[in-house]
């Protein structure tokens, strides 16, 4: 059974920092290109960064400078570092992993920003 559990959400002030963390089970994680996506209250899912089985990233416009997308193939995680949060990342954010036809998303973690 595939299980990608988010962790590390919260509430924080403006310029701030969190550390999302997602482990996954049930997978060859090595494989999988792995992500981190964002929804807001009343806005579609959007990619925020993935890094690929190889290590390459790549990252959202409004991510670039900000945020660090990282993987640990040996403890089977994918972290997100982020930095310089401000309100608009509030959203509720889920994990991905995907191969090929297979696709999975966490249960997703509430980031919100605010003073």
């Amino acid at each position: 059974q595939v299980q990608l559990v988010e962790s590390g959400g919260g509430l924080v002030q403006p310029g701030g920092s969190l550390r999302l963390s997602c482990a996954a089970s049930g997978i060859t994680f090595s494989s999988y290109v792995m992500g981190w996506y964002r929804q807001a209250p009343g806005k579609q899912r959007e990619l925020v960064a993935v890094i690929s089985s190889s290590g390459s990233t790549t990252y959202a416009d409004s991510a670039k400078g900000r945020f660090t997308i990282s993987r640990g193939n040996a403890k089977l995680t994918v972290n997100l570092q982020m930095n310089s949060l401000k309100p608009e990342d509030t959203a509720v954010y889920y994990c991905n992993a995907m191969v090929g036809s297979r696709d999975y998303w966490g249960q997703g973690t509430q980031v919100t920003v605010s003073s």
